[in-house]
């Protein structure tokens, strides 16, 4: 069983955040789909994934690519990624239902906490699974660090 956690993006960009979350997730193991909801930006969010420092590069591709089901990581608008992954982590506002949480090892729910919309959205995604059951962690960034500030089990 899974457990979503919301991170609140304050200090540091989606571009900064995501390659942390993404090391993290590769090291435990799971394979991750990136789930946003506008092509333009996924292949956005690609092309910053491509220029990342060598010694920290995370295999990645955009799904419609002959080799989706190979990537360790996929970038997608869809609701399935061809990859087979067990970690989900979603951007813009991107969709996540309590099945998915259930089911995944981690749902990450990337926000920018300095748009009034994602950050309205964002508590909405949180009330829908938390009261849905989901195990549910709330992060932010004080000081620099990121600390968690809430929490809702079952």
């Amino acid at each position: 069983m899974g457990a979503v956690y919301f991170y609140h993006l304050t200090r540091s960009p989606l571009e900064v955040t995501l390659p942390m979350l993404l090391s993290k997730a590769r090291e435990a193991g799971w394979l991750v789909h990136i789930r946003g909801v506008s092509a333009e930006r996924m292949g956005w969010l690609n092309d910053k994934l491509w220029l990342g420092q060598d010694e920290t590069f995370l295999a990645h591709g955009l799904a419609g690519g002959e080799y989706d089901a190979k990537q360790p990581i996929l970038l997608s608008c869809e609701e399935k990624a061809a990859n087979g992954a067990n970690c989900l982590m979603t951007v813009d506002g991107a969709d996540v239902t309590t099945e998915e949480v259930e089911s995944m090892q981690r749902v990450c729910v990337l926000f920018d906490g300095n748009d009034a919309s994602a950050l309205e959205l964002a508590r909405g995604q949180w009330k829908t699974l938390s009261d849905a059951g989901c195990v549910a962690q709330y992060w932010s960034q004080e000081n620099g660090k990121w600390a968690m500030k809430a929490e809702s089990v079952r």
